[in-house]
């Protein structure tokens, strides 16, 4: 019996990146060959899951990866100093949350913005609705992401698997959707739910890519039964939009859209000028104050550079541009102190 052939040393080919820790990632084969751990060219890595990579064979199951293919979009978060890439080519955002432990809203309305920056769908999770002492609260702050058009779906992984695929496999056919959470949120638990064989396909990857020692802190992607792939990455703290311009925060926000363009002035910054429309409709109540201040928390923190000699130009007026977001933001504060 003749078996396939094996590439030769040094041939190009192209696969998928289907796992990725540190420097090292593991990719798959477009001719459904075995998966290779390959290695970027070069110091720096811009390579990441979802990413149609060309790459050069060195051996039966290692490459170097020499090129990546045209994206449709990248998600990443950032802050002055460095970048953490989530996945490419995505078409959805999963986020998952719990009754308990209690989550960040803060971190749920970043990931929402990254979604929308980034032309991707959004669906909320909400786990863990068994814990019937704390789902009164987390409806309560769901209720204004509900108002605004985003989905939600209330289960309980743990307790109750079987409601699981009838209530998301829809959802997943035929996207590439990428699962974010903090750590304890139970993703792990609704993973295996949806990926038959998961823990089995976390120790393969885990095993080719760091040399048979057990990690979970890496990037994964997994075909779904059918149709669609699920994109796991670890648990986040943090959630910086460094990267994102003043104009693309303000478009991401879904409930400033109805208000840009009508402002007094062509380049206002929705931050204290007078006929601002945004701000005048946070005074009326239909954009909450919540909301305004993590947009100009965002505007603040993309203005924080690294100053050296040659900063750019534009990098000093963003820097303006968030410090009098600061104020703008202390100022309130100390007004609603005073009442």
């Amino acid at each position: 019996m003749t078996g396939r052939a094996s590439p030769q040393r040094g041939a190009r080919l192209q696969g998928t990146v289907i796992a990725a820790h540190g420097r090292h990632y593991l990719v798959s084969p477009e001719d459904s060959g075995e998966m290779l751990q390959c290695f970027p060219r070069g110091k720096k890595s811009e390579v990441a899951v979802g990413d149609r990579v060309h790459y050069e064979q060195q051996s039966a199951d290692q490459g170097v990866i020499v090129e990546i293919g045209e994206r449709r979009n990248l998600l990443y978060r950032s802050d002055q100093f460095k970048s953490k890439l989530f996945a490419a080519n995505l078409d959805q955002l999963l986020i998952v949350l719990a009754t308990e432990p209690h989550f960040s809203e803060d971190l749920l309305g970043r990931a929402l913005i990254a979604a929308e920056a980034h032309g991707l769908e959004s669906l909320i999770v909400l786990n863990k609705i068994d814990v019937e002492g704390a789902l009164p609260l987390a409806r309560e702050q769901l209720a204004p992401y509900r108002a605004l058009g985003y989905t939600v779906i209330e289960l309980s992984a743990k307790m109750q698997p079987g409601d699981v695929h009838p209530q998301l496999d829809e959802r997943l056919k035929n996207r590439s959707t990428i699962l974010l959470g903090q750590s304890g949120m139970g993703k792990s638990i609704l993973v295996n739910i949806l990926v038959p064989d998961a823990d089995a396909a976390t120790r393969e990857i885990s095993s080719a890519l760091n040399s048979g020692r057990h990690t979970t802190t890496f990037t994964r992607l997994y075909e779904l039964p059918g149709s669609g792939s699920l994109i796991d990455s670890p648990g986040f703290q943090e959630f910086g939009l460094h990267h994102l311009s003043e104009g693309k925060l303000e478009r991401a926000f879904a409930d400033f859209r109805p208000y840009l363009g009508k402002c007094r002035f062509y380049n206002c910054h929705h931050l204290h000028e007078p006929g601002c429309a945004v701000l005048e409709a946070v005074e009326s109540g239909k954009i909450r104050p919540e909301r305004h201040a993590l947009y100009a928390q965002l505007v603040h923190e993309a203005s924080q550079i690294v100053r050296t000699p040659h900063a750019p130009a534009q990098s000093h007026h963003r820097a303006a541009l968030g410090q009098r977001a600061w104020q703008h933001r202390a100022c309130r504060a100390s007004c609603t102190t005073a009442i």
